[in-house]
């Protein structure tokens, strides 16, 4: 018997039975695939588990729109960028967690809903005509969709962009001030361009029930759980609430009373009294609680900001990747290093910086002059090459090999999924339920999204001709249409996996390739491509999550649009300018991001001389031919030989592990142990063997845990971390050494 839309609920799903929709003439096929049981509990592993069994069917139909949501989202879009400002800026690669915008959006609007007067407030008085107004600015309950609608907003606007990192590069190398028509059209540009794809892919990489898009998974429990059956989640939000706070509280111990938790290892503390050579060893491998120390192999981190609950989310087969991924990270890195490879020894092990062959920092303005900072080649001559750090050039090795197996991958083992995908959708069958419930609404049309690319293109062509780009006109073009190429394998990995591949190295070796010797025009060609991919990414996250709390489609494009147009800069790159210039950094702040931007520009400016077949970094952009190979022969194995011993050969993805094998070669490293017993204990140990507490709680305490930690790093930060330009530092004691690292592993002239 036929199943409406509006009624369809998640014991229908389960049945395994056809439903379909008269109205839309949607069908839902069995897959033939039916969930383990532990205890009467379904073991969520794939998407169609997600749809199925964790994620409600439920629609109230309740209005995403109100003025409560617009100013809450608006304010709070602010907010969050600025959040991406301060995480850009970490001496570890993290992003706002979108429990942050959430929790912040729920306690706003709970006390818009109950402290402004209402419409029930006026009836039955003489100021009853003041009715409508009165529930035009307080509709009543803070509802679901709304507090969607103003999260959304927000978290749009907490993806950021590339150009906020060029401006802080162009500020702090180059000496240049980007005028802000300039910065608000490259902005618009990037953002509104990468949602323009974002739209023209929905059928591949937002409607099927595979692209879960993992990480937005605690983010659709919390929504769920604040605004569906508040008494039968009592326990649920109690959960909640205690771990927030609980968290909120504990990170300050952490994060500024007490960093030696952030690397606590028995080796560095066992080294103390061994000789400096020893020392410098030890601090190589086993230091890593400050920016650039070392590989912090088996120290735990106690904070939580560091270890975060993506990996609560993430899939144990992408973790598994990652952790030999990892290993190879380890030994790759020391036998580099202490090998002498690249004249790693002339150079500290771990840093993004560039340097001279003599081992001090490159004089870049000395070689790159004028106005537009363009090669000038008697100077190359006498001031030589620049020269990157071991773990430098291995990472940009590994990040080639990522990208080169990203694009075999998504061929040769997704390309019949992707075939199929658009065959099931154009015949409207198989579909994710949560898709078939929004059939309802009307879709927002397919031109909306080709307007977006016609005025993004011109906003960015503008700023291109009369900014500070130094960009010329055609290679902009080139710059859109590699990025729009590589966005669907990157989409396709990220939805499926939870984890990206960073792709924007390709992109600086073609700019390279095309404007020779001008880094400043390079940055800006990363940026336009890069920030295509990095957008459509977090835009088509939060399309999944419009689509499983059934959030009207053309309400989300709306509410989209208006996030990516949030944009604040704040002062740090003022405030901490030594320290972001420094090759190390410190424990609070850290500039690796922006060098890292500034050194690949530079050097991948020099393509020829560096790259080139002469060069010495020739088998970095090689990496992309070879990593394609790997992948293609592991695709012949899995063809021939599915199985090798108990492991699935497909289970093994080789870009994941490539990713991962340059994890290390920057930043605090001391995170990484912890992070592996998260996910053992979360995606393995609790998925597995207590799924009903894993479905019932996981996603609620991982979101907790994420707001907590991460309102109070805004705090300190402006606080006592000098993001305001005054920094206030803890008093010294055991647990927060004045002089050298965190963790006691003080080699290398910690203490000089």
């Amino acid at each position: 018997m036929p199943v409406p839309v509006q009624c369809l609920d998640i014991q229908s799903v389960e049945k395994d039975t056809a439903i379909r929709s008269d109205k839309n003439s949607f069908v839902l096929e069995d897959e033939g695939g039916n969930p383990t049981f532990v205890d009467g509990e379904p073991v969520v592993n794939t998407g169609r588990d997600v749809s199925r069994y964790l994620v409600d069917l439920r629609d109230d139909e309740d209005p995403p729109f109100t003025l409560r949501s617009v100013v809450l989202g608006t304010l709070l879009g602010g907010l969050g960028a600025a959040l991406y400002q301060i995480y850009i800026f970490k001496p570890f690669s993290s992003s706002v967690s979108s429990l942050f915008p959430l929790l912040v959006t729920y306690t706003f609007g709970v006390l818009w809903s109950v402290l402004l007067p209402s419409r029930s407030h006026v009836e039955g008085t003489r100021f009853e005509w003041l009715g409508p107004t009165l529930h035009f600015i307080n509709p009543g309950k803070f509802l679901l969709k709304e507090h969607v609608t103003a999260t959304i907003i927000a978290s749009s606007a907490s993806w950021g962009s590339t150009s906020v990192l060029n401006f802080a590069v162009q500020r702090l190398y180059y000496d240049t001030k980007v005028r802000a028509t300039t910065a608000v059209l490259a902005t618009f540009s990037t953002a509104v361009f990468g949602y323009g794809i974002v739209g023209i892919l929905r059928p591949l990489t937002v409607y099927p029930s595979e692209m879960v898009y993992w990480l937005n998974l605690p983010s659709v429990s919390t929504f769920q759980m604040l605004h569906f059956d508040i008494s039968a989640n009592h326990k649920r939000l109690q959960l909640f609430w205690t771990a927030f706070a609980a968290m909120f509280i504990y990170e300050i111990i952490p994060s500024y009373i007490f960093p030696l938790l952030n690397g606590f290892s028995i080796f560095c503390l066992a080294s103390q009294h061994t000789s400096s050579s020893v020392q410098d060893v030890f601090t190589n491998i086993f230091g890593g609680a400050d920016a650039n120390e070392g590989l912090g192999l088996l120290s735990l981190s106690f904070d939580w900001q560091y270890i975060g609950s993506s990996y609560m989310s993430l899939p144990i087969i992408q973790q598994a990747n990652s952790w030999i991924g990892l290993f190879i990270c380890y030994i790759a890195t020391v036998a580099i290093y202490y090998s002498n490879t690249w004249n790693s020894k002339s150079f500290p092990m771990l840093s993004t910086a560039l340097f001279s062959s003599n081992g001090s920092i490159y004089d870049q303005s000395a070689v790159f002059t004028g106005r537009n900072f363009q090669l000038n080649q008697t100077a190359l001559d006498e001031v030589g090459l620049p020269a990157l750090t071991g773990s430098n050039a291995w990472s940009g090795l590994m990040g080639s090999l990522a990208i080169g197996g990203l694009i075999a991958h998504c061929i040769f083992f997704w390309g019949p999924y992707v075939v199929s995908t658009f065959k099931h959708a154009r015949e409207k069958t198989d579909l994710d339920p949560h898709f078939v419930a929004m059939q309802k609404y009307e879709e927002a049309p397919w031109w909306w999204y080709i307007l977006l690319l016609v005025l993004a293109f011109f906003a960015g062509l503008i700023s291109v001709l009369h900014g500070e780009t130094t960009l010329p006109v055609w290679s902009y073009i080139v710059a859109l249409i590699s990025g729009v190429i590589v966005t669907p394998f990157s989409n396709l990995l990220f939805a499926r996996m939870g984890y990206g591949i960073d792709t924007s190295q390709v992109f600086k070796m073609i700019a390279g390739a095309i404007n020779p010797g001008r880094p400043v025009a390079n940055l800006y060609f990363a940026m336009w491509s890069g920030d295509i991919v990095n957008t459509s990414i977090g835009l088509a996250g939060d399309l999944k999550t419009g689509q499983y709390l059934k959030i009207p489609p053309r309400a989300m494009f709306v509410t989209q649009i208006w996030g990516t147009i949030i944009v604040v800069m704040v002062s740090i790159t003022r405030a901490q300018r030594e320290i972001l210039l420094d090759p190390i950094g410190n424990n609070v702040w850290s500039g690796q991001d922006v060098q890292s931007l500034n050194s690949q520009a530079i050097t991948w400016s020099l393509t020829k001389e560096l790259y080139g077949p002469s060069g010495p970094y020739f088998i970095i952009p090689m990496g992309i031919f070879v990593g394609f190979g790997m992948t293609f022969l592991h695709w012949l194995v899995n063809k021939r030989w599915p199985y090798i011993g108990p492991v699935k050969v497909e289970s093994v993805i080789l870009p994941i592990i490539y990713q991962f094998a340059s994890y290390m070669s920057v930043g605090v490293n001391s995170v990484v142990t912890s992070s592996i017993i998260v996910g053992l204990v979360s995606q393995f140990w609790l998925r597995q063997y207590h799924p009903g507490w894993y479905r019932k709680y996981n996603y609620i305490l991982g979101g907790a845990l994420d707001g907590g930690a991460q309102l109070m790093i805004f705090v300190l930060t402006f606080a006592v971390f000098g993001a305001s330009g005054v920094s206030r530092p803890f008093p010294h004691w055991a647990g927060n050494p004045a002089h050298g690292n965190a963790d006691y592993c003080n080699g290398n002239g910690a203490l000089d």
